[in-house]
This record gives C-alpha cells, structure tokens and sequence, in this order.
C-alpha cells in the first residue's frame, strides 16, 4: 500500500512542477505609463511585448511601439516568465 501511495505522490509532483510555469501569475497591464507608474512607483516601467513577452526599456527603440503591449512594472514581468532581450539593457 505505502509503495502505491508514494508512487501515487510522485505523479503529483511531476504534474505540478509541468503545471508550475503556467501557474505564474500575470503581470499587471496598463494603457498608460502613469497609471503603471502608480501601481508601482518604486519599480521600473517597462514595456511588454505581449506577443513576445520581452518587455523593453524607456528610451529603447520598441518602448510604447509594438503592436500588441501594454505598460508593465518589470518586476511583475520577471515573476510572470517574461524578459528584456539581450540587447535591452537598462542604463
């Protein structure tokens, strides 16, 4: 019975840490850099690619000017899987 009941738990925890990435909570989005500002006034405002999930820098070539985006605190966006690309790094 022990031996069904630990193989039982294996399976869990296998399909939970599959499940892990998607269980990642969304950052916040917003329309407008100062109502992202708002929801996080001690952290950076980035832009995120949606389409993507790369979020750009103020200043950078792709801030605010990609087709699907939405203002983020880049903090949240680490959380929630997304990254800057390699050539975007914050001066």
């Amino acid at each position: 019975m022990k031996t069904y009941v630990f193989i039982g738990l294996l399976v869990v925890l296998s399909i939970l840490a599959t499940a892990m990435p998607a269980l990642a909570s969304a950052p916040a989005l917003f329309t407008t850099e100062e109502a992202a500002q708002n929801h996080c006034p001690i952290d950076a405002v980035v832009w995120l690619n949606l389409s993507t999930g790369i979020y750009h820098f103020k200043g950078q070539r792709y801030y605010a000017n990609t087709r699907n985006g939405a203002y983020t605190c880049m903090r949240e966006a680490i959380r929630a899987g997304d990254h800057s690309s390699s050539h975007n790094k914050q001066k």
